[in-house]
């Protein structure tokens, strides 16, 4: 993990005229690892849905990994989802304020073993604790799709090859075939 050294607690304003992708985690710019072919294309196929789906129902925006949402958690102050579902105001070239309604998550290479599960768990209860109500954590290695609420946030849903991923009530009636993102 690629922590930013500063001689204050980190805000939000330190993350403008980064040229690297960052998150603020525990008073902290803490840089987002690059992602490799795989993530980046899954990623951008759940972006491209996202946007399909906004373009025919409107109701939110599809954003691409590059969305950085500003929020105010006692140990967070920043998100930077791989993709996501935002309703709130076209802020032009700020960061959005609040969380997004639905953020995605794809595992890199790094992103298995404990102690990747421990902080994806934290960064998920971060999400809700922030007013995100549906994360999708994206399993390339088990081409699965866990669906986590914050209505229920220890009992995913799982998706699997042949199914149809949601992310019910964050995008009301947008729905992913599971093939398309293990193709």
């Amino acid at each position: 993990m690629k922590v930013l050294e500063l001689p204050h607690r980190a805000t939000i304003e330190d993350l403008y005229g980064l040229d690297e992708r960052a998150e603020i985690v525990n008073g902290q710019v803490v840089f987002v690892t690059g992602a490799g072919f795989r993530p980046t294309r899954v990623a951008g196929a759940i972006y491209r849905s996202l946007w399909e789906y906004e373009t025919r129902h409107g109701g939110g925006y599809a954003l691409t990994e590059g969305a950085v949402y500003a929020v105010n958690l006692p140990h967070r102050e920043a998100f930077n989802p791989d993709a996501s579902w935002y309703v709130g105001p076209d802020t032009d070239d700020r960061f959005m304020r609040g969380a997004p309604a639905f953020a995605v998550e794809v595992r890199s290479g790094g992103d298995y073993g404990l102690r990747a599960e421990r902080e994806m768990r934290g960064k998920r209860a971060d999400y809700f604790a922030a007013g995100t109500r549906v994360v999708w954590d994206v399993d390339l290695r088990d081409a699965l799709v866990r669906v986590y609420r914050a209505d229920d946030p220890d009992h995913p849903t799982l998706y699997r090859r042949g199914e149809v991923a949601e992310a019910e009530p964050a995008v009301p009636g947008w729905r992913m075939p599971v093939d398309e993102l293990f193709e």
